[in-house]
């Protein structure tokens, strides 16, 4: 990920759909396959960053997305993962860049 992704208007959006409990595999794809989601998640306009299986939790994805699209990806979650997942999503950012200038002013004297 680009450490100017806020220069550029974007957003990241860190997703944790959580299996719900009881839904084997096959139930999981069948429901969304029903719900078009691999055709329809993510939007267009967004980019995947990271895309991780939680063995025992769910999926964990990181979106790249510009902050006027943040309401159609809500509306997409909605649409096709609601039933399949439980969802938490939290606004992020790319901790790197910052972490740099800390570490140069630590070096420097500064807190």
């Amino acid at each position: 990920m680009s450490s100017n992704t806020a220069q550029e208007g974007k957003v990241l959006l860190t997703l944790i759909l959580k299996h719900h409990p009881g839904l084997t595999l096959d139930d999981v794809q069948s429901r969304l396959k029903a719900s078009q989601w691999w055709s329809r998640f993510p939007i267009e306009g967004t980019r995947v960053v990271s895309w991780t299986v939680a063995m025992g939790l769910g999926q964990i994805v990181m979106l790249e997305v510009p902050p006027h699209l943040v309401p159609q990806v809500n509306l997409e979650l909605e649409r096709s993962a609601w039933g399949v997942f439980s969802t938490e999503v939290y606004t992020s950012y790319d901790f790197v860049p910052v972490r740099e200038r800390i570490k140069q002013r630590v070096r420097d004297g500064g807190q």
